[in-house]
């Protein structure tokens, strides 16, 4: 494998840990009015249609989804719940206990650093509260650029703020939204992660056929990246289920 310019990290479940709906979405649902579990089935069905930004801001984006599950909320109980979804969001993530300290290790080897994520508008609302986010020096937001994993675009919207080429990168990933063929195809080289707690992840289109490179534990990344540049790295392991 060559030596990289920049890592690419996926956020959820990659510098997160396994991510849940949890108990606060019950609060949007109660502020949209309609049940938790209907507004839950709508929310996953309608995933990369959010993702992709198709549905136009925040609150617009939840009145399209109140219509589907049936409720009929006022224009401030809409406003509301955009805010209570930010919380929900929020409250589910969970970092890595060593996401800080990988970056930071990436860093100091001249290497760049970007984030590369299909998510909805919540994340870039709460990311810069993180203590990852000084540590990243680009972040492509899937609503914000109009397309998800893995259409080479967010890739590559990736490497001109970076200004390097897709040879340059290396993509970290769980395996979402096929992102590690997609990263691939982009040009870039891949390496799945495959830490155990992602059983009970939330995963949408998984890159179920993945046998290429796997790291047990994002703490393994700075050891990968310097037997590249050394060339001396271990050969990868086999990947095991996808998620």
């Amino acid at each position: 494998m060559p030596a990289y310019r920049a890592v690419l990290f996926d956020f959820f479940g990659t510098l997160t840990c396994a991510t849940r709906r949890g108990r606060h979405h019950a609060d949007v649902a109660a502020l949209l009015g309609c049940p938790p579990d209907v507004l839950t089935d709508v929310l996953d069905r309608s995933f990369y249609l959010r993702a992709s930004g198709a549905l136009g801001d925040a609150v617009d984006t939840l009145r399209w989804v109140c219509e589907k599950a049936g409720g009929r909320p006022e224009s401030a109980d809409l406003v509301a719940a955009a805010d209570s979804r930010i919380e929900a969001v929020r409250a589910d993530t969970r970092l890595r206990p060593e996401a800080v300290t990988v970056l930071r290790a990436v860093r100091r080897r001249g290497v760049r650093t970007a984030l590369v994520t299909d998510c909805t508008h919540e994340l870039p609302a709460f990311l810069p509260k993180l203590p990852v986010a000084p540590l990243l020096d680009a972040r492509v937001f899937s609503v914000e650029v109009g397309t998800c994993k893995p259409d080479p675009a967010i890739y590559l919207a990736a490497c001109r703020r970076l200004r390097v080429t897709p040879a340059d990168c290396l993509y970290v990933g769980d395996g979402g939204s096929q992102e590690l063929t997609g990263a691939t195809r982009a040009g870039m080289t891949a390496v799945r992660l495959a830490a155990a707690d992602l059983d009970r992840h939330l995963v949408f289109n998984g890159d179920r056929g993945w046998r290429g490179p796997v790291l047990g534990s994002l703490a393994e990344l700075p050891d990968l990246l310097d037997g590249v540049r050394s060339g001396t790295a271990p050969p990868p392991r086999a990947a095991g289920c996808g998620t």
